[in-house]
Order: structure tokens, then sequence, then C-alpha cells
């Protein structure tokens, strides 16, 4: 049964990973290869992360995408992956799907909106800051981080997921703020 806590799951999805697939193909090969803002990651292994745990998390739901995307060019797999996501979210049982996640009870649109959602944007910032397609957060954006920010607590900070938080400037702008939170410099 879908869920109606989650109306939209598809749109969500989609406006969610706008900014990103439309950026990413503007990077050049010297660009993709390059440090991205994690640590140890080139860019391409920031949109090859968001590929894979994406699919992980809907195989782990019996939910399948089709086959991988081809990795050697980033952006199309990215966009192949975004388009077999929005394909698998036009059935609203997939959305819908319950189950019981880390904080109780959820769904598989809600998981998708909120943690992977969450994920989108700190990654596609990652995958893009420094190469001149630097992303700008939305209000709306920015609404949705502080609140992933805020629900997370201290797990956010756990082993894998951000770094501990860094100082701001007192007169640095929202974006740079939030950036900081999540032990990155914006």
């Amino acid at each position: 049964m879908p869920d109606a806590m989650v109306p939209g799951a598809k749109t969500k999805f989609l406006e969610t990973s706008a900014p990103l697939t439309e950026s990413v193909g503007e990077l050049t090969a010297e660009q993709w290869a390059a440090e991205s803002a994690c640590s140890g990651w080139s860019r391409a292994d920031v949109v090859l992360h968001l590929i894979d745990t994406q699919r992980e998390f809907f195989a782990g739901h019996g939910m399948r995408l089709g086959p991988p995307p081809e990795t050697g060019d980033p952006a199309a797999a990215w966009r192949t992956h975004r388009q077999d996501v929005a394909d698998l979210l036009s059935d609203p049982d997939v959305a819908g799907h319950r189950f019981e996640g880390w904080s109780g009870e959820t769904t598989v649109g809600r998981t998708l909106n909120d943690f992977y959602g969450f994920d989108m944007l700190v990654h596609g910032w990652d995958a893009l800051a420094g190469t001149g397609a630097d992303r700008v957060f939305s209000d709306a954006e920015m609404d949705d981080l502080e609140t992933a920010i805020a629900g997370f607590g201290d797990q956010l900070y756990a082993e894998g997921i951000c770094r501990g938080p860094l100082a701001a400037r007192e007169d640095a702008d929202r974006q740079t703020r939030i950036l900081a939170r999540l032990g990155r410099r914006g």
C-alpha cells in the first residue's frame, strides 16, 4: 500500500537529484579523477558511491533496478541510475513498501527522501566543490539539510558518515554554517 505520508516520492527524488544531474555533465575527465571534498575519494568515487548505496538499498528490499550502469563515464552512469530509480518509483507500491529502519517503522519512499536525499545533496556538493560548477543550496535544500542534521543527532558523526563539525565564522552564510556542521569547509 502506498505511503500517504510520502506523496510523490518519485517527484521528490527527481527534484533532489536534479542539481547533481545537471552539473555532472560539465565535469572534465581530469575533474572526475581529482580528489573530491571527501578525503581519499575522487569526484567519480563520490558519484559511484551514491549509485552503489542506492542500488544496495533497493536490492535489500527485493527491488531490482536492472543491470548496473557502466561506470567509465560517471555522468552517464548517474543519469542512467537516476532514470532507473525514477522508473522503479513509478510503481506507488515501491515507495509505500514498509520496513523496520534504524529509527523504527518507515517506508522505502520516506527513507529515499530523508536519508538518500540528504546523501545526494551533501555528496553532490562534495563532487562539485572547486570545479566551477559548485553547488549553492536552495533555501528548501538547506531546510532539508538542517532537519536531517537535527534528526541524525550524534549518529551523524559515526564512523563512515560525517567528520565532526568544524567551527564556522560568526558572519558565515547559512550554507557555510551547514557545511561546517557536516565537517566540510564551504
